[in-house]
């Protein structure tokens, strides 16, 4: 199995939750670490609590701005050199019932979640087809297994990624490009707070599902073993992630989740 040591990987969602528990992780591995979201401060305090800043960078972007996705890549790899893995886990969360949500929330969930995850990755995709290798790895949500109520846009988005991502991995493979999807279930992060409501406003309170969580730490050490041995999709998280496998049995998959705490 290939080790994740001495990688260069690039990271978004970087400035907390899972994205900084990977950091730390892949830290101690020895990685080469290029950190990215929207807020430079969190970032930079992530930085300071790597023990190899020296090889620890910080790249601000906005998965919203997918038109500014291009021009990053490209300075990412002037910058930094070849990179071997980029970790698609910038995202938000939704907390509002079909029949109460503004269409705008939906608009932000697709944009943030999809295309800008989309917009980086075919940015940086002719990067790894040139130098024949490459590890795309996105954290999706069992929500892009299966649905949830109060998370109709964002289990819509999650779903678009798995149908995007099983293509690009169809279409790539010659190029010995790999396409690693996680599959998260309940982990006690900031997820639920940011969440939108109906009308776009963050939803400022915890879950007593998410709280009850797996912490991120648990989650990182799961992906990179996920990643190591290059699996197609890891599922992670608690009881939960059994409904994976309740798909073939669609009925009885709906009972269950009606049945369940899922906020």
């Amino acid at each position: 199995m290939p080790s994740i040591d001495g990688k260069t990987i690039w990271i978004t969602g970087a400035s907390s939750g899972i994205g900084e528990a990977l950091t730390y992780l892949l830290d101690k591995r020895n990685c080469k670490l290029i950190l990215s979201s929207r807020k430079e401060e969190e970032l930079q305090r992530v930085k300071s609590n790597c023990q190899h800043q020296d090889t620890t960078h910080i790249v601000c972007l906005d998965l919203a701005a997918y038109e500014t996705m291009p021009a990053i890549a490209a300075h990412v790899v002037s910058e930094h050199g070849p990179i071997d893995i980029l970790v698609n886990n910038a995202g938000l969360s939704q907390r509002s019932l079909i029949a109460e949500t503004e269409f705008e929330v939906y608009k932000k969930l697709m944009e943030i979640n999809y295309l800008g995850t989309v917009a980086l990755t075919k940015a940086l995709l002719p990067h790894f087809i040139k130098n024949k290798s490459g590890h795309f790895v996105t954290v999706t949500s069992l929500m892009g297994k299966f649905g949830s109520p109060y998370r109709s846009g964002y289990c819509g988005a999650k779903h678009a990624l798995h149908g995007f991502f099983d293509v690009l991995r169809m279409e790539h493979e010659k190029d010995h490009i790999g396409v690693t999807l996680i599959c998260p279930g309940f982990v006690n992060t900031n997820v639920a707070k940011n969440a939108l409501t109906a009308n776009g406003a963050s939803q400022n309170e915890q879950d007593m599902a998410t709280q009850n969580g797996i912490s991120a730490e648990t989650l990182a050490k799961k992906m990179i073993r996920a990643i190591e041995k290059k699996k197609f999709e890891a599922y992670i998280g608690g009881k939960e992630r059994f409904g994976v496998y309740l798909r073939l049995f669609p009925k009885l998959l709906h009972n269950v989740v009606l049945r369940s705490t899922v906020r």
